[in-house]
């Protein structure tokens, strides 16, 4: 592996764009894992959208839609699946009885936490298999992606998945 704190230091592009997508199959890897451990409650999808409302609290179906990347539709029958769970739950707003506001239960809270904690474990068990000296490389490194890719650490970002 060339030495990356070299100003001379040149990477082929293909090695570049090679290496982060094997380390992004390792972290999808994480996620399922830790995800299937919670047992079947559960799609990725449906939990990217607890993520959300977990990091930004109650909103309405749009705002989730978008949030998510999604169709309003696809966000409205994700959110119909997740109210039969007990996942979720949706209130009408006192003013306003067209708008519906929808937010987490306290099952959909507990359901984040337990697999946001099983997540982090296994990525501080697999940072901590790497090189002391090299932590520092992977935070800027991983820095520098998410300021690429637009996720500016955000509050709820520690729950594991803020982002779409």
């Amino acid at each position: 592996m060339p030495d990356m704190t070299s100003p001379d230091a040149r990477v082929a592009p293909d090695e570049l764009v090679d290496t982060v997508l094997a380390a992004s199959r390792a972290l999808v890897a994480v996620a399922a894992r830790s995800l299937a451990a919670a047992g079947d409650e559960v799609t990725l999808p449906q939990y990217r959208a607890l993520v959300v409302l977990a990091a930004r609290g109650p909103q309405g179906t749009a705002e989730l839609a978008a949030a998510l990347a999604v169709n309003p539709s696809t966000a409205t029958r994700m959110c119909d699946r997740l109210v039969r769970k007990g996942l979720i739950r949706r209130h009408r707003q006192p003013g306003d009885r067209r708008a519906v506001r929808i937010a987490l239960t306290a099952a959909g809270r507990d359901l984040v936490a337990e697999v946001s904690g099983r997540r982090r474990a296994e990525l501080a068990r697999l940072l901590g298999a790497l090189p002391r000296e090299e932590h520092e490389l992977v935070i800027a490194a991983f820095r520098a992606f998410a300021a690429a890719a637009g996720e500016l650490p955000q509050p709820g970002a520690a729950l594991g998945w803020a982002g779409p």
